[in-house]
């Protein structure tokens, strides 16, 4: 959390990005979230900040490592707009519900707790009008410490009713909504904004731009696998997290869902971490990175768990 609040400080900083607009703030965070003032040599200083964000040092105790690799790429500040993140959980077979559409939960506790520290240190949380519908969801911080970040509400056609308990006002939402649907100044407790269409589909570079304008430097693109995909498919993405649960539900929702490519070869193929979260796999995948060539089998293998 401290890490993502120096971020957040930087970025609005014109003086704290170099010509590339890479952060380069001289500033630790150590044990406990406490900041090391910059020069000092601190053994506790478990995050250190560089031209490409921020890095896990050293001193670094082995059992927090993980944890801080997984989340030092989310408190890095972007350049141009706020850096977006996605996350799905699906079964082996590749479903995020059942076909009756029962999410509740394709994935193990863990990581539920994941997406709520994803929350904590956003600025924003995106899902879509279906995803409302179907599940209903708080979109709040409860399972980890941290504040509930903006929620913001994708219904292009503005067909939802005010009874979803994300237009209550126990967080700020924000209901976001096609130029061409009717306007009204509020959705119950949630602020409303237009944005313009492009072939019936929400321009989400405008919604970026509107979160960026906000003072948004992090978002968090949640579900449902329709609005994943819709950013997949724009190239808005900077990371997509996807954990699978051992989990086969035979048919239901599916995750991602893209264009078809007739080759393996113009397939995306991402540079990704693997990460283990209870009885789950994460695959956090890279989408400004070169992805990875195929390696030269070696037959070796590894059990990580």
């Amino acid at each position: 959390m401290a890490a993502a609040a120096v971020a957040r400080a930087a970025t609005v900083d014109p003086e704290a990005h170099d010509s590339s607009g890479f952060w380069r703030a001289a500033v630790q965070i150590g044990a406990g979230g406490a900041r090391v003032p910059p020069g000092r040599t601190d053994a506790h200083a478990w995050l250190a900040s560089g031209a490409d964000g921020w890095s896990v040092a050293p001193s670094a105790p082995a059992a927090t490592r993980a944890l801080l690799d997984l989340y030092a790429p989310v408190c890095a500040p972007a350049a141009g707009r706020p850096l977006t993140i996605a996350h799905l959980g699906q079964s082996l077979d590749g479903y995020i519900a059942t076909a009756s559409g029962d999410s509740y939960y394709v994935t193990g506790p863990d990581n539920v707790v994941h997406l709520h520290r994803l929350r904590a240190l956003c600025d924003a949380v995106i899902v879509g009008a279906r995803t409302i519908e179907r599940d209903d969801p708080l979109l709040t911080v409860r399972h980890v410490e941290g504040e509930n970040p903006l929620r913001v509400i994708i219904d292009p056609r503005r067909r939802l009713g005010t009874h979803a308990r994300v237009f209550a006002d126990d967080a700020e939402t924000l209901l976001i909504y096609g130029d061409d649907a009717p306007c009204n100044a509020s959705h119950g407790a949630a602020d409303v904004v237009a944005l313009p269409l492009r072939g019936g589909r929400l321009d989400l570079e405008a919604l970026l731009a509107e979160l960026g304008a906000r003072g948004c430097r992090a978002v968090f693109v949640e579900g449902g696998g329709a609005t994943v995909s819709s950013f997949v498919a724009a190239d808005l993405l900077d990371r997509l997290q996807i954990a699978i649960a051992p989990l086969v539900t035979g048919s239901g929702r599916p995750g991602l869902t893209l264009p078809a490519r007739d080759r393996i070869a113009e397939c995306l193929r991402p540079a990704h971490r693997v990460f283990t979260m209870g009885g789950d796999v994460l695959f956090d995948c890279d989408l400004r990175a070169s992805g990875r060539a195929l390696a030269l089998a070696s037959g070796e293998l590894n059990r990580v768990v």
